[in-house]
């Protein structure tokens, strides 16, 4: 057996990366959007076994929406990709590129077995370039193929080491064997496959036995003539070894789908000459009699295939070894996606050709051999194996283009396929992707038009009028949709299996309709509806739940939490959306507890993180103040352009008395959201508090510049001017404004009066607090104050004075309360789960305490004012 050569590595590598460099510049497509960018599997932050508990696009294996393809082997390699450049496209696809040309040299290596130098580079080099390759290796979860290639080429390879030169088994081969294909398997589960060929190759390559031989054998040991031969006996044992682990490896993946087959779609399966991403849907009409003329070529082939394998079986010369083994390649590893024992997900799929290709490959190069040693067909046979890689290589090259982005994969099957709904579906949702919503709705349209039984396009349609804010129109399109499905028959139980996106109908129809108040128990009859068809739905629950919280049901809509849970205790928007249930019911505690049942299912959980950290602030108690800065620490990292992290982050410095970091943390809260109301307002307050009022003020200006009529602000500015500028005319014209714009504001009025007191007039003075004693009839220290006045006015009255005496009254400011608001209610509706970003409001115990701290300042001062009056009078 010759060996690969390092110049035959340099030819494949080459002619590899010639071909696909310019895949590098293609992005994610197709069904990399689901294996890759929605793939929670690929971050960091999710724990490694979770690899080896959810299928291939990161959905539980209990899920009966699971696809059960189970690799978790390929998808470790997609973390690796992302652990060292994330989302990076160009990583993943070059890591491709590399995988496929170790798979091309592999190649050669086995094609040496059984093919001469010549032919074996022929066959390697039809394989590097060949079109049909470019879904496998420039659609990223190709990957699934080319990593299970590897390892099944590799397995072959060990096992036919496995006979030493005496002819003695030997066991370490085999060993290495059964490891390398239970890795084939976990990177695809066509791995498993190889056990196949290993089997052809020892019994017509290895051992040299003929059908006629191995039929001959057979019967003179069942006519008790003779036993089984001494290499029948060790062929036999080997291949039970095989065997058995085989069994092993497919008990074992029967347990990892819990023993379920996955719910595909009749679109998905309805069971060319020309490439196309997807066969789906109406592609290939189904046969459906006799009499179609199809049946013919599908006779005309399996009787070739069956002839030529029956020539081959029946001698022993390296031709026919060859053959048999090239046949093995073909159908062996076509066999699990063929339909024949279980339904898959699509029969006719490019990706899946990759290792049958092989066998083609070989074929053409073994025709090629015999061709070229002909003499006058020598020249000619080079000429076209030539064009054919030449012609190969510039088609793979340009059809990469197509993988660029997923519009130019779409509309270049278009090209091919006219009567697939899945693909004008898919063009739709690529340019619904760039929010180009009205070509969007003219392809879901064309798709409803080609498959109108499509439940899947009459619901893009319905999506897309809703985006379109045609609510009317998009109703119209869900209750198609709805009419399609399976109907219920009152009183009988429902046990139609149905695909779980196609119950999504239910919940999208629900979520329109409940934006209309009058209309939320139509709504809720819907969740209902798609609970009863598959009472294992958890997206129903958790819709449902919303909805019962939005009609503030609390104690149901915790309920249908709960229930969902029961299915799926691992998803963290669950655990977050029953903690805002939790605060809606005033129980905090318990609604902390499920945060954090959050955060330990997703420690960047960015709602949980920061809906946690509030409510620890909002509780008042020091001892979960770190914690809470910490959890919004975390969350500006994860948003560090929202500025309410930044301000509750300032708030709870300003609660730890820590007021440089305080400043700090609402100056970037202002930096980032100018006019940040709350931000500008507490860092004013801040600066007043640290005896700072000067840089008070112009953070006060700017926010009257944006909040004219923010009141609380005019009264801290009015408050500075006339205690600390003197500028009793700029107070005036801030009590005044608040004044014009509440006339019963208490605070306002009473400090509008001190302002008259301080320009000594005392008659205007006591007119005001007796009208603001009528507005606040309870307030005592308007009553003391009036009282004060009077008495002046009564003392400078006797004393024969002008009542505009140069004494003055300091004004009585309660200054307002420090938190006024910077809660974030933004309500965030998605289909998979519900994120209502809610808080609790109330005041916190610093804002209680800082009441009554002032109210405490207010009566000093009040005693002070008196003193200084009875010293004057006396």
């Amino acid at each position: 057996m010759a060996i690969v050569s390092w110049k035959e590595i340099l030819l494949l590598t080459g002619l590899v990366v010639g071909c696909y460099w310019n895949s590098l510049s293609c992005g994610f497509v197709f069904d990399d959007v689901s294996a890759i960018l929605d793939n929670k599997d690929l971050r960091p932050s999710t724990p490694i076994r979770n690899l080896f508990l959810n299928d291939f696009w990161g959905t539980p294996m209990a899920e009966e929406r699971s696809h059960k393809s189970y690799r978790p082997l390929t998808v470790l390699t997609f973390r690796l990709n992302y652990l060292f450049s994330e989302l990076s496209a160009a990583s993943y696809h070059l890591l491709n590129v590399v995988l496929h040309a170790v798979v091309c040299v592999l190649f050669l290596r086995v094609c040496r077995l059984f093919l001469d130098k010549t032919s074996s580079l022929v066959a390697a080099l039809l394989f590097a370039v060949h079109p049909i390759h470019t879904e496998a290796v420039t659609g990223v979860v190709g990957r699934a193929e080319l990593l299970s290639s590897i390892f099944l080429l590799a397995a072959f390879l060990a096992y036919t080491k496995s006979t030493s030169a005496d002819h003695s088994i030997v066991w370490a081969p085999i060993a290495l064997t059964v490891v390398l294909v239970a890795a084939a398997t976990l990177c695809k589960e066509q791995g498993i496959t190889v056990v196949g060929i290993c089997c052809v190759h020892e019994v017509f390559v290895a051992q040299g036995f003929t059908l006629p031989m191995l039929l001959d054998t057979l019967r003179q040991v069942l006519q008790g003539k003779d036993g089984f031969p001494y290499a029948v006996l060790q062929t036999l044992l080997k291949l039970i070894v095989l065997v058995i682990s085989t069994l092993l490896l497919v008990i074992i993946r029967v347990q990892v789908i819990q023993s379920q087959l996955p719910v595909f779609t009749r679109f998905d399966n309805p069971a060319a000459v020309k490439l196309c991403c997807d066969w789906t849907m109406g592609t290939i009409p189904l046969v459906e009699s006799f009499l179609d003329l199809r049946n013919l070529a599908t006779l005309v082939f399996y009787t070739f295939l069956g002839l030529l394998a029956y020539h081959s079986l029946r001698y022993r010369h390296s031709s026919a070894k060859t053959v048999i083994m090239a046949l093995s390649l073909i159908v062996l590893p076509f066999i699990p996606a063929s339909n024949l024992f279980f339904p898959v997900g699509f029969v006719v799929a490019e990706r899946v050709l990759y290792v049958p290709s092989m066998g083609f490959c070989v074929l053409v190069a073994h025709g090629f051999k015999i061709v070229s040693h002909k003499g006058h067909w020598k020249k000619i046979s080079w000429l076209m194996i030539g064009v054919l890689l030449t012609t190969h290589a510039v088609k793979t090259f340009n059809r990469n283009w197509d993988w660029e982005s997923e519009y130019t994969l779409f509309t270049s099957a278009l090209k091919v396929n006219k009567n697939n709904a899945k693909l004008w579906n898919n063009v739709g949702h690529a340019l619904e992707n760039q929010n180009n919503y009205a070509r969007a709705l003219r392809y879901f349209l064309q798709a409803t038009r080609v498959q109108p039984d499509d439940i899947g396009a009459h619901m893009n349609v319905g999506r897309t009028y809703k985006n379109l804010n045609k609510s009317k129109e998009a109703e119209d399109a869900y209750l198609v949709a709805k009419s399609l499905m399976p109907q219920v028959i009152p009183g009988k139980k429902y046990a139609t299996r149905v695909a779980p996106n196609h119950l999504n109908v239910y919940i999208n129809l629900a979520n329109l309709i409940r934006a209309n108040e009058s209309r939320l128990e139509e709504a809720d009859q819907l969740y209902r509806q798609a609970i009863s068809m598959r009472p294992d739905f958890k997206q129903a629950y958790i819709s449902r739940g919303e909805l019962l919280l939005k009609m503030n049901k609390l104690t149901e809509a915790r309920d249908a939490y709960l229930r969902a849970l029961e299915l799926d205790r691992t998803n963290a928007d669950l655990w977050y959306n029953l903690a805002i249930v939790n605060i809606e019911m005033k129980d905090p505690s318990e609604a902390l507890r499920n945060f954090n049942h959050a955060l330990e299912l997703n420690p960047r959980h960015k709602l949980a993180l920061f809906n946690s950290a509030l409510l620890m602030q909002e509780s008042g108690e020091p001892k979960f103040w770190p914690e809470a800065n910490r959890r919004f620490l975390t969350y500006v990292e994860e948003e560090p352009e929202d500025a309410n992290g930044y301000f509750n982050l300032g708030m709870l410095a300003m609660d730890a008395n820590e007021n440089a970091a305080a400043e700090r943390w609402m100056r970037k809260a202002i930096g980032l959201q100018a006019g940040f109301r709350s931000a500008l307002f507490n860092l004013a307050l801040l600066y007043s508090q640290s005896k700072r009022e000067m840089d008070a003020l112009p953070v006060l200006d700017e926010l009257l510049r944006h909040h004219p009529e923010h009141i609380k602000g005019l009264i801290l500015k009015g408050d500075i001017l006339m205690n600390h500028k003197k500028d009793t005319r700029g107070a005036k014209t801030c009590f005044e404004r608040i004044l014009r714009m509440d006339p019963t504001n208490v605070q306002g009025k009473h400090n509008l009066c001190v302002v008259y007191f301080e320009e000594r007039d005392l008659p205007r003075a006591e007119r005001c607090l007796e009208e603001t004693l009528a507005l606040a009839p309870n307030e005592e220290y308007v009553r003391r104050h009036l009282s004060i006045v009077r008495s002046k006015m009564a003392a400078m009255s006797a004393a024969g004075q002008l009542l505009t005496s140069a004494d003055t009254m300091t004004a009585k400011e309660e200054k307002p309360k420090r938190v006024e608001e910077g809660t974030k209610e933004v309500a965030q509706e998605s289909l998979d789960s519900s994120q209502s970003d809610k808080r609790t409001k109330g005041k916190s115990t610093k804002e209680i305490k800082d009441i009554e701290e002032k109210r405490a300042a207010a009566l000093k001062r009040l005693e002070e004012i008196e003193r200084i009056l009875n010293t004057t009078v006396s």
